[in-house]
């Protein structure tokens, strides 16, 4: 566990010795003020709570975890770097979880960056704020799961531009497998059994539910069971890379 705290010291350092760390808050900040006051109409609703700042949340995360995640692996390939990390007395596991940590934490900096909102919805009235405490932890959540799929993707490919296009569309393919839309395709046609497992594998399932206020144990074992796969298919690529 040492040498996972060395690189997660390391990488989460990296975010704002460059100015990514910086340009990524602020994008981060702009749009979810943008979609929370303006598309979610945050003050015509006359309701104290939050959740036209979360709902805007899975989509934000589409695009904007991607860019972060696909310079995990695939900047380090390219640059050369993966083979002399590899030579360090850190396990593939430690440096896929180190580098994973740091990435979440940084993530959980820009959204705690949001905490105006929390403090403006109290103002104006008063809000459930254990509802709006469980929509932070399942925003948390659902951002590690974007950045399991991110890390594994990035993995795969030298090159940054593919590892952000694949894993938008396999993480729009999370997001949509919940989607009315798509559910009532196969409603049509599909057994209940087969539609709510599609159900099951969507973000918007779960972390909508979270978001409302309701911890359900399964919400938190499917974001943990996921990003315990991406992580785990992540560490085979990097050993079969190194391998090579």
């Amino acid at each position: 566990m040492r040498s996972t705290w060395i690189i997660f010291k390391r990488e989460l350092a990296s975010y704002f010795a460059t100015p990514i760390a910086y340009v990524f808050i602020v994008i981060f900040l702009f749009l979810s003020g943008i979609f929370t006051f303006y598309l979610g109409n945050f003050f015509s609703r006359g309701q104290a709570d939050l959740l036209p700042f979360f709902n805007f949340h899975p989509w934000l995360y589409l695009f904007l975890i991607p860019a972060l995640a696909m310079r995990l692996w695939a900047e380090e390939r390219k640059s050369g770097t993966i083979e002399l990390l590899m030579t360090l007395p850190v396990t593939v596991t430690e440096a896929v979880l180190g580098k994973f940590l740091a990435t979440w934490a940084f993530t959980a900096i820009a959204l705690g960056l949001t905490f105006p909102m929390w403090i403006t919805v109290n103002y104006l009235g008063n809000p459930d704020n254990f509802v709006i405490l469980a929509g932070y932890i399942g925003s948390l959540l659902m951002a590690g799961a974007f950045l399991s799929i991110g890390s594994c993707i990035s993995a795969l490919t030298k090159n940054q531009v593919i590892a952000f296009v694949i894993t938008v569309v396999v993480c729009l393919a999370f997001i949509l497998s919940g989607f009315p839309l798509v559910l009532d395709f196969f409603k049509g046609w599909a057994p209940q059994l087969i539609v709510n497992t599609i159900s099951s594998f969507s973000f918007l399932t779960h972390f909508n539910a979270i978001s409302k206020g309701v911890i359900d144990l399964r919400d938190l074992i499917y974001f943990f069971s996921l990003m315990a796969f991406w992580l785990f298919a992540t560490a085979i690529l990097i050993e079969m890379k190194k391998a090579d």
